[in-house]
C-alpha cells in the first residue's frame, strides 16, 4: 500500500484553470442550450483523461468569461493564480475563448518571469458533448504535453494537434478546428501517433523563483490599420486621442505605407508629441524591414519603430505591458527592439 501511494506521489501535478470558452460548455439535454460544465465531473465526460499519468487540479474562475469580453484584469488573475500554485504543481493548462487565446497568452508570457513549468492554453471550436467536437483531443493532448518529461518552460498554446509559442500565435480562422497559426516561428511540438518536441526552438528553463511583473497593463495605446481611402480625419482623430501613449501601425508588407505629406506629417507631430509608434505588418508572416523600399523609409527617418516580425496581438499587450511599468518613454522605445520573451527574431534594428 505504501509503495503505490509512493507512486502516486512520483506522477505530475497539474492545474487546470477555467477561464471561459466552448471548450468549458455542455448542450443541456432539456433545453438543448449551451451551460457552463461542471469541472468536477470532467472525468465523467472525459473518461480518457483517467488514463494519463498526472494528478489533475482544477480552478475555475467564479463567472466564466466570453473571451469577447477578456481585458487586462483576466491577464492579472490569471498570473496571480499560477503564482499561487506554482509551488504545488508541474504545470497549467488554461481553458480560454479562441478569440483572444493569442492576446492573453502574450500578455501572460510579458508578465512570468523566471517561467520554468508550461503554462498551456486552449480551447476548441465545439463544445463538449457534440458530435465532432475538438475540445476532448484538445484538452487531452495539452495535459499530456504539460505533464510530459520534456518541459516547455513557456506560455504557449496547443490547437489541432500542434504547440505553438503564445506570443507568435494568432487566431486566423473561425471555421476550421486548426484555428491558430505561428507564421514566424516554429511549432514547438505536433502531436501525431506520438508527441514530437523539437527541443531546439523550445527557450531554456530560467533559474530563480517565479516572479510576476508589474501587472499594471497601461491601455492608453491605438491600432491604426493602413488601407486605400484612409481619411486624414480618421488618422488624426486616433493620434489627438486624450492620453493617447503609443499607436501600432499595421502597414502593408514589409512595413510599407503611403507616402502622403499629411500622413507623414501628422506621424511625425505625433512622435514629437511624445507618442510612441510600432511599425507592424499586416501580413502574418514575413518581417517589417523599414528602408528597404521607399514606401517605408519616411516612417524610419520621423522615428517610427520597427516591430520586425512580432504579431498585432503580441505587438499590442507587450507596449501595454512596458507602459505599465512606470519606465521612461525612452526606455520602452529601447525594449520595444529588444526581444523579451521570444516575440519576436533577435535582428539588427530597421
Amino acid at each position: 500500500m505504501a509503495e503505490k501511494q509512493e507512486k502516486k506521489d512520483k506522477r505530475k501535478r497539474i492545474l487546470i484553470i477555467y477561464t471561459g470558452g466552448t471548450i468549458g460548455m455542455v448542450r443541456d439535454h432539456l433545453s438543448h442550450a449551451l451551460k457552463p460544465v461542471d469541472f468536477k465531473s470532467i472525468m465523467e465526460l472525459i473518461p480518457e483523461m483517467k488514463y494519463l499519468n498526472c494528478k489533475i487540479n482544477f480552478h475555475s474562475f467564479r463567472k466564466p468569461i466570453d473571451s469577447s469580453n477578456v481585458q487586462p484584469p483576466l491577464w492579472i488573475e490569471l498570473a496571480k493564480v499560477i503564482e499561487k500554485n506554482h509551488s504545488a504543481h508541474d504545470g497549467f493548462v488554461i481553458l480560454h475563448g479562441t478569440d483572444t487565446m493569442a492576446y492573453s497568452a502574450s500578455a501572460l508570457s510579458f508578465m512570468l518571469e523566471n517561467l520554468s513549468k508550461p503554462v498551456i492554453f486552449t480551447g476548441s471550436q465545439l463544445p463538449l458533448g457534440v458530435i465532432r467536437t475538438d475540445a476532448k483531443r484538445n484538452l487531452i493532448t495539452t495535459v499530456e504535453i504539460a505533464a510530459s518529461e520534456t518541459v516547455v518552460p513557456e506560455v504557449c498554446i496547443y490547437f489541432n494537434n500542434q504547440l505553438f509559442r503564445g506570443n507568435r500565435s494568432e487566431k486566423f480562422t473561425s471555421s476550421k478546428f486548426d484555428a491558430f497559426q505561428s507564421p514566424n516561428y516554429p511549432a514547438l511540438a505536433e502531436a501525431g501517433t506520438e508527441i514530437r518536441f523539437n527541443k531546439d526552438d523550445i527557450r531554456k528553463i530560467k533559474n530563480g523563483k517565479l516572479k510576476i511583473e508589474n501587472g499594471n497593463f497601461d491601455t492608453h495605446v491605438a491600432l491604426i490599420r493602413i488601407y486605400p481611402g484612409l481619411q486624414k480625419e480618421i488618422v488624426e482623430a486616433t493620434l489627438l486621442a486624450k492620453k493617447l501613449k503609443a499607436v501600432v501601425l499595421e502597414t502593408y508588407g514589409s512595413g510599407n505605407a503611403p507616402t502622403d505629406k499629411w500622413f507623414i506629417d501628422l506621424l511625425k507631430d505625433a512622435i514629437n508629441a511624445g507618442i510612441i509608434i510600432l511599425n507592424v505588418s499586416q501580413c502574418s508572416g514575413g518581417i517589417v524591414e523599414q528602408g528597404k523600399y521607399e514606401t517605408s523609409l519616411q516612417l524610419k527617418k520621423i522615428g517610427v519603430i520597427s516591430g520586425r516580425d512580432i504579431t498585432r496581438e503580441a505587438a499590442l499587450t507587450k507596449l501595454m505591458f512596458l507602459l505599465g511599468q512606470g519606465l521612461k518613454k525612452s526606455e520602452v522605445k529601447k525594449l520595444l527592439q529588444k526581444d523579451l520573451k521570444g516575440e519576436m527574431t533577435d535582428r539588427p534594428v530597421s
